[in-house]
């Protein structure tokens, strides 16, 4: 006799595109009607055909999906489903029988594939030249709506109830006692799960501490070599770069058509935080939003968390943050204004937005020496 399976029961999982979905996007790459630009500007406009257009051209005919999709099927993968959503999440438990678990977020415009480098050092530190003792098991997820965890169906899937499913994914899979990390908005979601779940949370570990000024001159008269260099980062990224977080945060439907009908535009809108990177990496974090269909979920995270009502009291556990050359990662005394329990503080002159993949080996060392007072 057959029965249902349960709404909390934790399935294997396995990639496999159908060939017809692959077929498809080589034929709209093949038939890209190219936009216009003016002569000698730049990327001042925004993305320019010089940096899609050969992007695309390596997508239809150099890209091999097949290997990038047997690459993130060696690791173990499931399912379940938290609060009515269907939960993706890598879970690479080590061989070490002391090893602390871990729950690693990623952000947009990134996925699973950003923590792909850094799942050896940390799972089997041994087997890469690494102490035992500071070994994790991994949880990876992908956030609601985005790849294999989307679409979503409801409203509300921002930091906050993306939070709430976290803790109850780790208490479903046993674990009582865990780390949170993350990147971009991970490290928004792991200080909220640390919040909310304290029992059980021993440590959050971020690349961005997002703690801003509030406008009023006073708090920028005496700022540190450090903090102006950073307040400049941010500056220079609000005025041009953020319209993605304008757009995304306001009108995602909006935005949606062009996603989800067009790759290339898929590309540019998501390739747009993705230059300077190797093509591998950007095409195949990009090809999990092309083919879940989730370019358009994954843009209502932005909506949902702008419109969230954000908790009032600071965060008090544990907090490491480790700050990447070439990105945003925070400014100290506004960090420590909204975080009371700030006990590391890394800073590295290179790795960028996506420094698992760029610097693995900086990051995982950092999140090693983190963790050592917490296990």
């Amino acid at each position: 006799m057959n029965q249902e399976s349960s709404p909390s029961e934790i399935r294997p999982f396995r990639i496999d595109v159908p060939q017809a979905t692959l077929d498809d996007l080589r034929d709209r790459l093949a038939r890209v009607t190219w936009p216009d630009e003016l002569p000698g500007v730049g990327d001042a406009y925004g993305v320019p055909v010089s940096f899609v257009r050969p992007l695309a051209e390596y997508w239809r005919a150099g890209y091999d999906w097949r290997a990038q999709e047997a690459r993130l099927n060696a690791h173990p993968q499931f399912t379940t489903e938290i609060d009515g959503q269907t939960i993706h999440f890598l879970h690479v438990r080590s061989p070490e029988p002391d090893a602390l678990p871990l729950i690693l977020t990623h952000g947009w415009p990134g996925s699973v594939v950003e923590f792909l480098d850094v799942i050896g050092p940390l799972s089997d530190p041994r087997a890469h030249g690494g102490d035992p003792a500071d070994a994790f098991h991994l949880v990876i997820p992908s956030l609601p709506g985005f790849g294999f965890s989307g679409p979503t169906h409801e409203a509300g899937w921002g930091r906050y109830r993306t939070a709430r499913a976290w803790a109850t994914l780790m208490a479903r899979l046993g674990y009582t006692r865990y780390g949170a990390a993350g990147n971009d908005a991970g490290s928004m979601v792991s200080p909220e799960l640390g919040r909310i779940d304290p029992e059980h949370v021993v440590a959050v570990h971020v690349t961005q501490i997002f703690s801003f000024p509030t406008g009023d001159p006073a708090e920028l008269a005496d700022l540190t070599e450090e903090e102006q260099k950073e307040l400049g980062t941010l500056q220079w990224f609000y005025t041009t770069k953020f319209s993605f977080n304008t757009l995304m945060s306001q009108q995602p439907q909006t935005l949606a058509f062009a996603l989800l009908d067009s790759p290339v535009g898929l590309l540019a809108w998501n390739g747009q935080l993705l230059e300077g990177l190797d093509r591998d990496f950007a095409l195949t974090n990009v090809m999990l939003y092309w083919v879940t269909r989730t370019a358009a979920s994954a843009a209502r995270f932005y909506y949902e968390d702008a419109h969230a009502e954000a908790p009032k009291e600071p965060t008090t556990l544990p907090l490491g943050l480790a700050a990447f050359g070439g990105d945003f990662s925070g400014i100290r005394r506004f960090a420590r204004r909204d975080h009371q329990n700030i006990v590391s503080w890394s800073v590295f002159d290179q790795g960028g937005h996506f420094a698992a993949h760029k610097e693995p080996e900086l990051l995982t060392g950092d999140m090693r020496a983190f963790y050592r007072r917490f296990r």
